[in-house]
């Protein structure tokens, strides 16, 4: 499952550019091209990093972050812009970003802001590779799990939700939370569906990484 990110650039060849660039990288990129629209797409999806262009159509860059940190989803961003005073550069981190580049800038080093942000993500480990059982493995960038060095394949929700325990190990997850995270808007969860899921991550990884704390949540152990 490759990693999802939401491009927010007004400029089409910019955009084409940064999308193209990723997507050889191995990452997922939906583009869009105005505030509403990238709203919208939040919305409607779980993104794992947002590429945030300041000056665009409808609502700006720092109006959509707003938006976003109000609905209290805490998917990591990094703002794109052409804005070079002190004054902007306060006000996205105030907006809640976790990363500002200038334009114009190296493809590379966006690369680079992208995928430091996302290990931090999973900030209790150095590296991409996270190491959850002596012999399971899983790529925080590629979304690749292993055991013993064979990939093993995991649905989109069961994907989902081994990222957020990571994300989260070692604390009470409550169920609204997770549901929050691993479902989309429109889609209808349960806790049936929900404890399925457990049930199959179990199986791969070993009764005891995840704990249920009856009527509350859940709790992934980690070292």
């Amino acid at each position: 499952m490759k990693t999802k990110i939401l491009l927010l650039e007004d400029d089409l060849n910019l955009s084409e550019t940064v999308s193209d660039y990723f997507d050889e990288q191995g990452f997922d990129v939906t583009c869009v091209y105005d505030g509403e629209d990238a709203i919208a797409a939040i919305y409607e999806n779980n993104f794992d990093l947002l590429l945030l262009d300041v000056n665009v159509p409808n609502k700006n860059g720092f109006e959509v972050l707003k938006e976003v940190r109000k609905q209290n989803k805490s998917v990591p961003a990094i703002f794109i812009t052409s804005l070079n005073s002190m004054d902007s550069l306060e006000e996205g981190f105030s907006s809640g970003c976790d990363d500002y580049i200038r334009k114009p800038f190296e493809l590379k080093e966006l690369l680079i802001r992208v995928q430091t942000i996302l290990r931090r993500e999973f900030s209790h480990n150095k590296s991409d590779l996270i190491q959850i059982t002596p012999e399971i493995t899983f790529n925080s960038i590629s979304n690749e799990l292993r055991d013993k060095g064979v990939e093993i394949k995991l649905n989109l929700k069961e994907l989902k939700l081994l990222k957020f325990f990571l994300q989260h190990s070692n604390e009470l997850l409550v169920h609204d939370r997770i549901y929050d995270y691993v479902w989309d808007y429109d889609e209808e969860y349960s806790d049936n569906s929900l404890r399925t899921y457990i049930k199959n991550l179990r199986k791969i990884l070993g009764k005891d990484k995840i704990v249920s704390l009856k009527k509350l949540g859940y709790r992934f152990n980690q070292e």
